[in-house]
């Protein structure tokens, strides 16, 4: 029990030196400090930095895939679907932005295991998105590479709205953009409001749900399917 609360309070740490930095760029002793632990403990529950941030995804992932549970429980029509699935990205992103902001941070980031390990993540969340599009009859007709290409579109769209929400909450620079890298402050401020985000994303949503309805009509005739 001991041991738990020790790994959790170096996670929790970790997360919150994170805010303002990089997972390339932090230090072990930053790390045990921030936790009220010796340096020398750090190693009873991690070998380095980079797995102390791959259990990060595995944490950060938990607040994602309650969000994409509740996200695939909504039943109904297509746009109230759609809708829905916006206001719930920007709540989990209000309750949890810490994590998100780690993922959207690390996802493109300098540590190649934590890449891995987010990548791996998302991926997980196509193969079951592509399970619930293959069952619904809007598929009907579609390869198995097109059915996988909409999940990805789908999973790509929600961590990019969550990105942009969590900009728009944080005032911050742009995630992945370095402070430094940023000429004006006026810049900074030159970003949609999070209302404007949201509508956005349900417009893209609609437009991509339009689109695969009418995919089918775009395949030559001989490649269409039997009706």
């Amino acid at each position: 029990m001991r041991k738990q609360r020790t790994r959790q309070a170096l996670l929790d740490s970790a997360l919150q030196l994170l805010e303002q930095q990089s997972l390339s760029s932090l230090g072990l002793r930053e790390v045990t400090r921030a936790a009220g632990i010796a340096p020398a403990a750090f190693y009873r529950h991690f070998p380095d930095i980079a797995a102390l941030g791959v259990a990060l995804v595995e944490e950060s992932f938990g607040s994602l895939r309650a969000m994409v549970r509740e996200i695939r429980a909504q039943g109904g029509d297509v746009d109230d679907v759609i809708g829905r699935s916006v206001d719930v990205i920007a709540e989990h992103v209000h309750e949890q932005p810490a994590h998100f902001r780690f993922l959207a941070r690390e996802r493109h980031g300098g540590v190649a295991a934590v890449r891995a390990a987010i990548a791996a993540e998302l991926d997980g969340f196509v193969r079951d998105l592509v399970e619930d599009l293959s069952a619904q009859p809007d598929s009907a007709g579609w390869s198995a590479t097109e059915i996988r290409i909409l999940a990805e579109l789908y999973v790509n769209h929600t961590m990019l709205t969550a990105t942009a929400i969590l900009e728009a909450t944080t005032g911050e620079p742009r995630l992945g953009v370095e402070p430094a890298d940023v000429e004006t402050r006026a810049d900074t401020h030159a970003r949609p409001s999070e209302q404007a985000i949201v509508e956005a994303a349900r417009m893209q949503l609609r437009l991509i749900s339009l689109g695969r309805r009418h995919w089918l009509d775009e395949r030559p005739h001989h490649q269409r399917p039997e009706t």
